[in-house]
């Protein structure tokens, strides 16, 4: 699994899947669409820790910064 998720998309994910789990927490969400939301706050937050999103791949997405070293290697190995 190479990693296509940058700093700035895991945090976001991370604040979303905090909100919707206190969201449901404290019964603003409740029942199927509530248990649907947390299911995706779940989701969110495993993407996250692994820095990998599934979803990304088919439409070619990556938001992940690269490394100055990796540009510069691969100008070099031409």
């Amino acid at each position: 699994m190479k990693k296509n998720m940058g700093s700035a998309d895991r945090i976001i994910r991370g604040i979303i899947a905090a909100a919707l789990i206190t969201l449901y927490v404290t019964g603003v969400l409740k029942g199927i669409p509530g248990l649907v939301l947390i299911v995706l706050s779940v989701i969110f937050l495993f993407t996250s820790l692994v820095s990998f999103c599934p979803l990304y791949l088919p439409f070619g997405l990556n938001t992940l910064r690269k490394k100055l070293g990796d540009k510069a290697s691969k100008t070099h190995a031409t």
